[in-house]
């Protein structure tokens, strides 16, 4: 049997090269042991959303909500020239293709739900360890601003800008907002993050006013894949209608 190494899965892994169970279940496996390997480095994304994307897909396809033809590859079978339409079919139909993918379902589900709750774990861990409070007063307005993170004996400081939006999914109105660093600034005794404040406001003509945020953690997690994550939540937690 041959072994992967893979850190990420296609979206339509389960329909897509050779459809045999004992393949896709080590392909599964080595995706789901890269998946362990980044959440001990408390590297929670992608990795945990893209769990959490391909155990919905399984989801509904388990309970018939997605169609599994729409899964499949399709190939060019027709063309109409009065409507300006290509019609296509999906590959494969063959009856045992089918129960081999419904084997690989009912396989792949529980080990991904099993993954993604040891990443929960671990994001909450990394968020009840994190401190977020204003710096200085905050304005009525606060979609828009700084957040100042700092780690436990480091003396850096990463500046974020934000900014919350609204986007609109199947009807449904959710707020997301935007990192973007401004700049690694080195604390002491002369540059406190309220002094790194001011010399934003003096430098960002357009932010006069902005809503100023600390965000420390007291352990060396990673910035990128765990940190900025967990901000956005705890920042959308406080951010006004």
């Amino acid at each position: 049997m041959t072994y992967f190494t893979m850190r990420t899965l296609p979206k339509n892994w389960i329909t897509e090269g050779l459809i045999d169970f004992e393949y896709k279940k080590y392909q599964l496996l080595a995706y789901l042991q890269s998946a362990e390997k980044e959440f001990k480095a408390v590297k929670l994304y992608p990795t945990l959303s893209d769990l959490i994307e391909h155990h919905r897909t399984l989801e509904e396809l388990e309970s018939g909500k997605t169609e599994l033809k729409n899964l499949f590859p399709k190939s060019l079978n027709g063309i109409d020239l009065q409507q300006a339409q290509l019609h296509y079919e999906p590959k494969v139909q063959d009856g045992c293709v089918m129960e081999e993918i419904a084997q690989i379902t009912a396989f792949a589900l529980p080990k991904i739900q099993h993954q993604i709750a040891e990443g929960k774990v671990i994001y909450d861990f990394v968020e009840d360890q994190v401190e977020f409070e204003p710096v200085g007063l905050l304005p009525i307005y606060n979609r828009e601003g700084y957040i100042f993170l700092t780690r436990e004996r480091q003396s850096e400081v990463h500046a974020f800008r934000y900014k919350s939006n609204f986007i609109q999914l199947a009807g449904e109105k959710f707020r997301s907002v935007a990192f973007w660093l401004v700049g690694i600034f080195q604390r002491s005794i002369v540059l406190t993050l309220e002094k790194l404040k001011l010399h934003l406001i003096q430098e960002i003509k357009e932010l006069p006013n902005p809503a100023t945020w600390r965000m420390h953690s007291p352990h060396q997690f990673p910035i990128e894949e765990t940190l900025i994550p967990v901000g956005k939540r705890l920042l959308l937690q406080q951010v006004n209608e």
